[in-house]
């Protein structure tokens, strides 16, 4: 069985800066500010947190998901 990934790089979309965040394993972030630009990067429409829209990996709860 496929591990869970707790990591995730989120690429801005306003400037592009790559960060890896550590995700929590029992709810969904909607949104994180850029430590670059600094602007505030909001979930996509229909995306459950903005690890599904703009991370490497989506989130663990998703993630969990999938695998059911």
């Amino acid at each position: 069985m496929k591990s869970i990934q707790t990591k995730s790089v989120i690429t801005c979309p306003f400037c592009g800066t790559k960060t890896e965040y550590t995700m929590p394993e029992d709810s969904c972030v909607f949104f994180v500010k850029c430590p670059d630009c600094e602007k505030l990067i909001k979930l996509k429409d229909g995306d459950c947190c903005v690890f599904c829209s703009y991370g490497s990996a989506k989130c663990p709860p998703k993630q969990h998901e999938e695998m059911t």
